[in-house]
């Protein structure tokens, strides 16, 4: 819906009074980048709203209810949102993005949603013990992506350069990477609040300490912060990361030199791979 779609607003603009509810077919609303403080309009009728993007709002201070239909939120770089209302009618969402929301205490509804594979919450140190509380263990067993505030590593994470052992009647299902990451905001760089993600994290598979195969970290959110920030990457039995991993081969984690992105510090680093056991069916004779 190209002729509907709303892509800048005056800064005079304080609230967005704009009835988006009569845009019935409206699927993505893309409103990044804009002035309002608030949306006094219902989102809510939009049943058909499948992305809600509203990075670099840094005047918006709530988030309304939100319809059910929704599959992505991106509210990156919302410095000076304070609420967030129940999101537990999000039955579809996928990904939430919430970095550098500074000032989000909780967020209402978060257990609840069921489809959830990709959260970013890089920089939202007031909500990080809320995130920790609703997100139950059970969570990480279909995890993508997580990104919050934190120092330290899992406790259940191997630490550093890992040896992969195949085991007998046992496949590889995933591998997850972790790593803990800062960025020295002290250090200038231009183009850290244009870029989407931090690109200079990189995962290695080493056969007898020479890379095979090496691949960008998937660190979604780029925090406005100094302090630690824990991602989580999970990878699928399709990625190369996980096909191509071996008997006795290794995954190292390291940064890329020279890295793109200026003041990125590698803190920590880890993985654990998830293996299903394999049902050996034996043919039995009936005499």
């Amino acid at each position: 819906m190209v002729e509907t779609a709303v892509t800048e607003l005056p800064e005079s603009f304080g609230m967005l009074s704009y009835d988006f509810e009569k845009l019935s077919s409206l699927e993505i609303l893309n409103l990044g980048r804009n002035n309002f403080s608030s949306p006094q309009a219902s989102l809510r009728g939009l049943s058909l709203l499948k992305k809600l993007l509203l990075p670099h709002c840094k005047k918006l201070k709530a988030l309304p209810p939100l319809p059910s239909s929704l599959e992505e939120v991106d509210a990156a770089n919302c410095i000076s949102l304070e609420s967030i209302s129940d999101i537990s009618n999000l039955e579809n969402l996928v990904m939430m993005n919430l970095t550098s929301c500074e000032k989000v205490v909780d967020i209402p509804g978060l257990e609840c949603l069921k489809s959830l594979v990709r959260l970013y919450a890089s920089g939202c140190t007031a909500c990080s013990s809320a995130i920790k509380k609703r997100l139950a263990r059970s969570y990480m067993k279909k995890i993508s992506n997580l990104s919050m505030p934190r120092s330290k590593m899992p406790d259940w994470f191997s630490q550093d350069v890992v040896t992969f052992s195949e085991r007998k009647n046992c496949v590889l299902k995933s591998v997850i990477i972790g790593v803990v990451v800062s960025l020295n905001q002290q250090i200038p760089d231009d183009i850290r609040e244009e870029l989407p993600a931090i690109v200079d994290i990189l995962g290695q598979i080493l056969k007898l300490d020479f890379p095979t195969f090496t691949s960008a970290l998937i660190l979604l959110g780029v925090p406005n912060t100094n302090e630690d920030q824990v991602h989580l990457c999970r990878y699928p039995i399709d990625h190369p990361l996980v096909s191509q991993l071996k008997d006795g081969y290794k995954i190292n984690v390291m940064r890329k030199e020279p890295p793109m992105m200026k003041g990125v510090e590698l803190k920590k680093r880890g993985s654990i791979w998830s293996m299903k056991v394999m049902m050996i069916m034996r043919e039995t004779k009936n005499h």
